[in-house]
This record gives C-alpha cells, structure tokens and sequence, in this order.
C-alpha cells in the first residue's frame, strides 16, 4: 500500500520518470508500471474456497424454479440433504428471491395541505396535576404529511371534549386547517363497526364545522400512520430524557420550546428541515372556519344547596346565589366556568388531578353569611301564615333582577 501510494506520488507530483521510480524505491519497472496503472489501492483478495452447497444449487434453483415459496427443509427432504440445514437455509434464502415474482414497494407521497396525522401519546414520566398526585396525562401529536411538521400539546384526558379542545388549539396554532385528520380508532374519534368506519358524534360535528374529512384506520395497522407513531418513539429517545415537570403547563412549555429546535432539523426523508416545507404546506391548507366550534365541556345543571357543580371527577365551588337555578358549566384546556343567565358566578383553573374539591374562599365565605342570615331570622309563630312572595321577589333580594330579565 505505501510503494503503490509513493510511486503515484512521485511520478504525479514529482514528474519522475518511470525507471527513475524504480531506482529510488528500488523495484522493478513492471512493478511501477502496475502501480501507476492501478487507480485504487492494492487489497489482497482470497480465492473464495467454495461451499458443500455447491454441488446441490443447481437442484436447488430447480425447485425453486418450479415452486418459488418452497420452504428449506422441504428442499431438503426433496434434494435428499444430510448436511447442516443451516448452511442450505442461507443459500435458499440468497437465491429464492431471482425465482419470486417482482413485488416493488408503493413509496406514499403526501400533496401539501392534504393529510394531517394524529395520535395520543402517554408520556412514560410522571408529571405532577395537583393536590400531591402524579400523572401521565395524554399528549395529542399530529404531524403534517407533506411538511413532516410536529405539533403537539398535552390534555388533561382523552375523552371527546378534551381531544376536540386540543385539535382546535392546535390548529390555531398551525393557523390552517388540512383536508384530512388521520386516526386510528381512538373511542372518541370513531371505530369499526360491521366492517365500516364510523365517527362519534363529537367528532362528526367537529369536523362537520371544519370542512374536512377524517380518515379512520383499521384496526391492528399502526403501519397506516407510521409518521405519527415513529415521532412517538421520537419524544421518548430526544425529548424525554433527563427532563423533569412541574406541572402540565410546565410540560407544555418545555415540549413547545423542543419542537421549535426539532422543527428545523434536517429530515433525511424529505431531504431538509420541516420547517422549509412548511409555508407551502400551511398555504394549501383550508383556513379557520369564521365561526369556532363548539369546543370543551358545556352542560347545565341545577345547583344544589351546597353550591357545588361537578366536572370530570372534580367538584367546583360556585357562588351560593345561584343554588336553586339552572347554571352553565362550561370548561376548556385551562378553566372552568360558571354563568347565571349572563352573570358569572364562578371562575376556577381546570384541575387535572381526579376526584378533588376546589373551593373558592369568598364563595366559601358567602355560604357562611347567608346561613348566618337564616338563622337570625325570627322563627314563624304557631298557626300565624307565612306571606308567599313571587320568585322575582327573591330575585331582588339577592341582586339578579338585572340577570333574569
């Protein structure tokens, strides 16, 4: 290796003679010849020894020839082998794909703006939701088809109003809408029922108020969203590790940091960052419709005497005016809210924890004044009638005249 690098040197960057190369280096003229001759570097080669399967591979490529799915150990028996199966399992593995028919694979080829996929990933770190308790709460992935852009953002559950609330949050961030949502069959989105895919009505509305289409996987293919499910792994090996959460917030704050880096990373399939593709991507895509969808939790509800409405486990304190009167509860990702006609009478940061009270301290403090008022009214004598006042009356007392009408 050194004599053929040197005498290429010598006679490309020296401009030596031939036979001036051979007396330096004190070999022979042929020798240098075959140097110079020789564009890549001289590697010792052994003569390949054979194989006791050679003697049977024309055998062997007759049968296959014949059935090309044949197994080994059918060769075998058919060839009367008594070797090693080891040995004969390799060659058929190395010729029977020149006897199968060709089978080239479809590469999938995504259109800007077109599709859209979607998946819930739990993170495998536990994540603090209040009142002492830790949790993996799910976090809603979806990545552009076209662009490979990553979007993501945790929820507190995965039931329909929470999924549809982080769709809609994320795609104001996308600042678009695609034409198609990719789902496996996820019980709030839709399954399979006799054969045909089938929405929940949750869902149906929601991309009904969209304008899209909603592609449903079937069941046991998680090779139908294989872009999804491989950035799933992704978070777990790049994102995940050596981090450390306060809260959901802090999470979702951490991850939307990370994939502003990750976004601008080359992609090797693509050819270049996500974030080059993603202005094309973004203008093919449909715009916001002009009115939202209905989003979140909404439900209305008689409030009982202890003033207390609840939502998704958790029980939430609401000013005792309205106990008796039907009241709106409504919730998105962040908070819940309580309204009277269109007075709010509650206000409180969404707990992710289950099966807690939240109680605000001036609600609190307005059930004790009013119980401290009850029990100084003057009892009714015996067999004196008690006067019946209308509900607006009431409605007076306690300052939602103004509400009601």
């Amino acid at each position: 290796m050194e004599d053929w690098a040197e005498i290429r040197r010598l006679h490309r960057a020296e401009g030596m003679a031939i036979s001036a190369i051979a007396r330096r280096l004190g070999i022979a003229r042929n020798t240098v010849k075959k140097a110079l001759a020789r564009d890549r570097p001289p590697a010792y080669v052994r003569a390949p020894r054979g194989s006791i399967v050679d003697e049977v591979e024309p055998q062997v490529r007759a049968w296959l020839a014949k059935v090309p799915d044949m197994p080994a150990t059918v060769i075998a028996e058919r060839i009367g082998w008594d070797r090693s199966i080891t040995v004969l399992k390799d060659r058929v593995r190395e010729l029977r794909p020149y006897y199968l028919p060709v089978d080239p694979a479809t590469r999938t080829t995504y259109d800007p703006g077109q599709r859209v996929q979607c998946d819930l990933w739990f993170p495998p770190a536990p994540v603090p939701v209040g009142f002492g308790h830790t949790d993996s709460p799910p976090v809603l992935v979806m990545v552009a088809g076209y662009s490979r852009m990553i979007f993501a953002v945790m929820i507190p559950t995965r039931q329909a109003e929470d999924l549809i609330a982080g769709h809609w949050s994320v795609l104001q961030v996308m600042g678009g809408v695609p034409k198609e949502l990719v789902w496996d069959n996820e019980p709030a989105v839709g399954s399979w029922r006799a054969g045909k895919p089938k929405l929940a009505a949750e869902f149906e509305a929601f991309r009904g108020t969209l304008g899209i289409s909603v592609h449903q996987c079937r069941p046991r293919d998680p090779e139908a969203k294989g872009l999804v499910e491989r950035i799933n792994g992704y978070f777990e090996t790049s994102f995940l590790p050596g981090r450390e959460f306060t809260g959901p917030g802090d999470f979702n704050t951490q991850l939307a940091d990370w994939l502003a880096r990750a976004n601008r990373r080359h992609h090797r399939r693509i050819g270049c960052a996500p974030a080059t593709r993603w202005g094309a991507d973004r203008a093919a895509m449909l715009a916001l419709p002009p009115l939202a969808p209905q989003v979140g939790w909404s439900t209305q509800v008689r409030l009982p005497r202890d003033h207390y409405v609840r939502l998704d486990s958790n029980d939430y304190s609401v000013d005792p005016v309205a106990v008796g009167r039907k009241v709106v509860v409504a919730a998105d990702l962040e908070r819940v809210t309580v309204h009277l006609g269109g007075r709010l009478v509650a206000v409180h940061e969404r707990c992710w924890a289950r099966q807690q009270t939240i109680t605000d301290p001036a609600h609190r403090a307005a059930a004790l004044a009013m119980s401290a008022a009850a029990a100084r009214r003057p009892a009714t004598p015996p067999g004196e009638v008690v006067e019946q006042r209308d509900l607006a009356d009431y409605d007076v007392v306690f300052g939602l005249s103004e509400v009601m009408a």
